[in-house]
């Protein structure tokens, strides 16, 4: 799209779709190529979602880090509990 902007000297405000140049197929029938690279609603609607998607994994992610840390936390903790009546256990004895 850059190269038929500069090509036509157009600005970023002017359809670029417009100056594409058309073949003839028949009388009625005309051809186009396709533009490369073409900024379009539906291609930033699909920019953002990606986006948006990568945003939920991201927080996703944090949400289930927190839930482990605390879990691993909470495991050692009673393991050190456990380790230290049995060590209690046997000073007992």
């Amino acid at each position: 799209a850059s190269n038929i902007r500069k090509l036509f000297n157009l600005e970023k405000k002017d359809d670029v779709r417009n100056f594409v140049v058309r073949r003839e197929l028949s009388d009625k029938k005309k051809k186009a190529p396709k533009i490369q690279r073409l900024v379009t609603p539906a291609m930033l609607q699909r920019k953002r979602y990606f986006r948006s998607q990568t945003r939920q994994r991201m927080v996703l992610g944090k949400k289930l880090k927190e839930e482990y840390t605390k879990r691993l936390s909470e495991y050692r903790q009673e393991q050190k509990e456990l380790r230290a009546a049995e060590v209690a256990k046997k000073k007992k004895e």
